[in-house]
């Protein structure tokens, strides 16, 4: 059991004690337990680890607690970001990385890394026929800046201990005791730090308006870490492998604004976050850095864990307030906002989980630090999810203003397979896509604004020359369809009337006037919608038809999709290159295939039901689809 940390002497004597006890750790091992990892194995890995570890007789330690000698220190970390190369493990202090690693290297690395000190160069990152030892040197790293992901798999992610011992608490401990709730806030502000949920609201103004409610008892910190965005996972990676970070930031946050309760909204699916949270929470509360009286203080605050349903409407701060309170995630007309009305009627403080993981390091090393990288509005990093048709998928975190350039081609390594590059999705169903010409476009707050895009809560989505763009927008289109709350009219019906148009043209039965009642019923959606999910709901039908035209005008007028990704607009036709030898037809499974042995076969495109059975048996390649 912890015992509750009284006074600014007793967190100072303890953070002390954790520092030394970390120091005398002469190797970890980091084996990275986020939820990517684990699914790959990585539990497994563990466990093997600590089996081995005792088996050789190494002393081994769990916790800091542990007041004992040289020690080997075992620990289960969060996200490392480099998820196409999971299951991942670290080696310090040399900083060495394995990727792709299974139980049965276990032995190895036990036997000659962690007790022989040398490095396994078959579990070594490669690229280009280079072997990279050290993280840091991985090119997808070494173009990274990591604040916020600073510590994400370098630490227990369930140890107040580790926290403690890399300084955690001490922005706290200054917050606290150095500054008053209007040199918190000014910090802020001075930062030029803004809401990194997406709509890019000064954080510190937010602050500032809900603190000028002295009249109010009751005010809220709200944590919006419901994150909906297809292929984002960013506030799930830092609240599995930094769960204190984002609570020091919300508590800094509660003494700036005199606010004494406080929630952490977390969709349901997201089972591990929601877990490590609520030991942080529990580690917390011993340690008194949470509830009454806080480090003798008198300051008070209390945190909740709300579980949502994974509505993606809930996003949106009204929704989310509903929600918590028990009603209908759904939003409602502004003003009041809900700095001045939010939770059960209260002032409340609403940021993301990546804004209040950026505070303590604001607080601790001030705001010209932050400022010190990003652009002149918009300061700072911004942490993204990479996935899709890119060579290194992952976590990333870059200064604002980064070029998509430097994202897909220096830290992801290039599109797969050799192929080109077509566009990017970024900011998820609500944003918009970039293409080859946006490439060294900054991306920051105002610069995506102006080309109809938005970073959104950081998902990126990277397409190559073989992604049908009208295919892609129907599948965001008809995401907005089944999340939107139904509450008011144009959202509702206007984006069903969207999805029907997009349906209709990949499925070969579009008509010209299409592409004009889709541009029409969009500028109808944007203006008239109640909430920031109707209002961008459009962006990437808008943003296709901006940049790729001449896509939907085959699909409506040729009947045809160049990708072959619209099934009901492909064609298999056998090509000269055909052998006769038959398997095709063997393997058809509606018999549309004719010919003779040793003679090019023929496909009948009216029995054809387009499966690409023939293409997946053709041992020459004669069989495209077009």
């Amino acid at each position: 059991m912890r015992e509750r940390i009284k006074n600014r002497e007793e967190f100072l004597a303890l953070q002390e004690k954790f520092m030394q006890a970390r120091s005398r750790e002469k190797r970890k091992v980091l084996v990275c337990c986020g939820t990517g990892c684990a699914a790959g194995g990585n539990l497994a890995v563990y466990e093997e680890l600590k089996n081995q570890l005792a088996a050789h007789g190494a002393a081994f330690e769990l916790s800091l607690n542990d007041n004992s000698g040289d020690a080997v220190g075992l620990k289960k970390s969060g996200c490392h970001g480099f998820c196409e190369m999971g299951p991942l493990v670290r080696i310090e202090p040399e900083g060495w990385l394995y990727t792709k690693v299974r139980v049965d290297d276990v032995a190895e690395i036990v036997e000659k890394t962690v007790l022989g000190g040398e490095f396994v160069e078959r579990l070594g990152y490669h690229q280009n026929g280079q072997l990279y030892k050290r993280q840091e040197d991985i090119p997808f790293y070494k173009k990274q800046t990591r604040r916020v992901l600073e510590h994400c798999g370098h630490i227990d992610a369930e140890s107040i201990e580790e926290y403690f011992a890399i300084g955690g608490y001490s922005a706290l401990y200054k917050a606290l005791f150095g500054m008053s709730g209007e040199e918190i806030i000014a910090e802020v502000s001075n930062s030029g730090l803004r809401g990194r949920g997406g709509a890019g609201f000064p954080a510190g103004t937010k602050w500032a308006q809900v603190a000028a409610h002295t009249e109010e008892k009751v005010k809220y910190i709200v944590c919006n870490g419901d994150e909906g965005d297809p292929g984002a996972f960013m506030d799930r990676s830092c609240m599995e492998g930094d769960p204190h970070k984002i609570l020091e930031g919300m508590i800094i946050a509660s003494v700036a604004t005199n606010s004494p309760e406080g929630y952490i909204y977390v969709r349901a699916e997201y089972p591990l976050a929601v877990s490590r949270l609520s030991i942080a929470i529990a580690q917390a509360e011993e340690y008194g850095l949470l509830g009454d009286d806080i480090l003798g203080s008198g300051k008070s605050f209390h945190i909740h864990i709300n579980k949502g349903a994974g509505a993606f409407v809930c996003g949106e701060g009204s929704a989310m307030t509903a929600s918590i309170e028990g009603n209908r995630g759904m939003p409602r007309t502004k003003p009041p906002r809900s700095v001045d009305k939010g939770l059960f009627g209260k002032p409340t403080c609403l940021n993301n989980v990546e804004t209040f993981a950026n505070v303590p390091d604001i607080i601790k090393k001030g705001a010209d630090w932050f400022r010190s990288v990003g652009t002149e509005k918009s300061s700072g990093t911004k942490a993204f999810a990479l996935t899709g048709n890119v060579v290194n998928t992952g976590l990333i975190e870059v200064p604002m203003g980064t070029t998509l350039r430097e994202v897909v081609y220096d830290i992801g390594g290039g599109i797969k397979n050799g192929k080109k590059f077509k566009a990017v999705q970024i900011g998820g169903p609500s944003g918009g896509c970039l293409t080859e010409e946006h490439l060294d476009l900054p991306m920051d707050f105002d610069s995506l604004k102006k080309v109809g895009a938005i970073i959104g809560s950081g998902g990126l989505v990277v397409m190559d020359e073989d992604s049908c763009m009208v295919n892609i927008a129907q599948f965001f289109m008809n995401f907005i369809c089944e999340e939107s709350c139904g509450k008011c009219t144009p959202c509702r019906e206007g984006t069903t009337r969207m999805n029907e148009i997009l349906k209709r043209i990949t499925q070969g039965k579009g008509r010209m006037n299409d592409i004009d009642e889709l541009r029409d019923l969009a500028s109808m959606i944007q203006v008239s919608s109640l909430c920031g999910l109707g209002k961008t709901a459009p962006n990437p039908v808008l943003s296709t038809l901006q940049n790729f035209e001449e896509e939907y005008v085959e699909h409506i007028r040729d009947k045809r999709c160049r990708c072959g990704s619209c099934k009901a607009l492909s064609q298999f036709v056998i090509t000269d290159d055909c052998i006769g030898c038959t398997l095709c037809a063997r393997n058809c499974p509606v018999e549309a295939i004719t010919g003779s042995p040793r003679q090019k076969h023929e496909i009948d495109p009216n029995k054809c039901i387009k499966c690409g059975t023939c293409k997946d048996h053709c041992p020459r390649g004669a069989i495209k689809e077009g």
